[in-house]
């Protein structure tokens, strides 16, 4: 059977983009910051984000974005996957087209979804997150390419 042309556009719009990101754990987000800031990196100005329960970082890396992640208490999802994993890439983020349509099409496919619905994140990017069992073991993270333009 021929896809519709419609057909072919939902299935385009579905697909990831370029990475948006990478996400990196750290215990100590000043050390890790003066690190990226050395090798070139710009921004880096450090976020208290109380539902994360962690600090966050932002550094520009050209068109992406290098996400350095601390917890502020270790009774936390990133302070128990620092104490568990140590330092190192906590998550990969895409860009999507339409994050919410993303979203129905992967859970109407039985794709395993920590968010069901698109949620604010740091910038106030509009992101959501599939669970690492649905992405060989890595957390993966999605933003609407309409929230960071």
């Amino acid at each position: 059977m021929v896809p519709t042309s419609d057909e072919i556009a939902l299935h385009d719009a579905l697909r990831p983009g370029p990475i948006h990101h990478l996400g990196i754990v750290v215990p100590d987000i000043a050390a890790a910051v003066a690190q990226y800031l050395a090798l070139g990196f710009t921004g880096g100005a450090v976020t208290r984000v109380a539902e994360q329960n962690a600090d966050i970082a932002a550094l520009r890396a050209g068109d992406s974005w290098i996400e350095i992640l601390s917890p502020i208490e270790h009774d936390s999802p990133i302070g128990r996957f620092l104490d568990s994993r140590g330092s190192g890439v906590h998550h990969v983020a895409y860009l999507v087209d339409d994050l919410p349509a993303v979203l129905d099409h992967l859970a109407a496919a039985g794709v395993e979804l920590i968010d069901r619905q698109p949620r604010r994140g740091l910038h106030d990017w509009l992101i959501a997150f599939v669970h690492p069992r649905a992405c060989a073991g890595v957390l993966t993270e999605l933003v609407d390419r309409a929230s960071v333009e």
